[in-house]
């Protein structure tokens, strides 16, 4: 036989799944709402002989984004996409993990601009609001439109938030990877002190240097 439900108890669950939905809500509103990969985002330094368009070589240090699960495998795979990208020596000089919550990439875009967004959510427990940082890694050609690819990329979020900061950076190129099922541009939450390894030299690289 069926259990027959009290009224009274159809309002205590009722309460509670409501409870349950607003506390989920507080605490998730302000994350946009895309079907995103989870990745980590390393920021990689490379040392090597760079062709200019004039012709003349000369010893240049470039920065590059890639996502990885360890310090192994970005290593790896930086030393990969610099095979196919110089035939000329290199060196890795510094490795870290970077402190980016998304990497939006747009059209008709050749610089990389880092925006910091400030993400207003309500403390249930003081009933006060509380402001979260985070960073993204936006495509644009000026700090104008990097503004505005910025906020179009935090369009679909629920929620306030600001945008307190943008500055260009030294990111030349980024270099997601594809599973071919996922959109590869959102990564997992880093602390800003995350560890940085610096690149022991060697005999073979040094050269470089001269």
């Amino acid at each position: 036989m069926k259990k027959r439900i009290k009224p009274e108890e159809k309002d205590c669950e009722h309460l509670l799944a409501g409870l349950f939905i607003r506390h989920c809500f507080n605490v998730y509103f302000w994350l946009p709402k895309k079907n995103i990969m989870s990745v980590t985002w390393y920021e990689c330094k490379v040392k090597y002989r760079k062709t200019h368009e004039t012709g003349e070589q000369k010893v240049t240090t470039d920065t590059y984004l890639l996502d990885a699960v360890s310090y192994t495998e970005a290593e790896a795979r930086i030393t990969e996409e610099m095979k196919a990208y110089t035939s000329e020596d290199f060196r890795i000089v510094n490795l870290k993990v970077a402190n980016f919550s998304e990497v939006q990439p747009f059209e008709n875009s050749d610089r990389w601009f880092k925006s910091k967004v400030s993400l207003t959510a309500l403390d249930e427990e003081s009933g006060k609001e509380k402001k979260t940082n985070m960073y993204m890694l936006v495509q644009a050609n000026d700090v104008k439109e990097a503004f505005e690819n910025t906020t179009k990329a935090m369009e679909d979020t629920m929620g306030d938030y600001s945008i307190p900061a943008i500055t260009e950076s030294p990111i030349l190129d980024v270099f997601p990877y594809f599973s071919g099922e996922e959109e590869p541009l959102e990564k997992t939450e880093v602390t800003e002190t995350a560890e940085t390894i610096e690149v022991p030299e060697t005999a073979e690289t040094a050269e470089l240097e001269n």
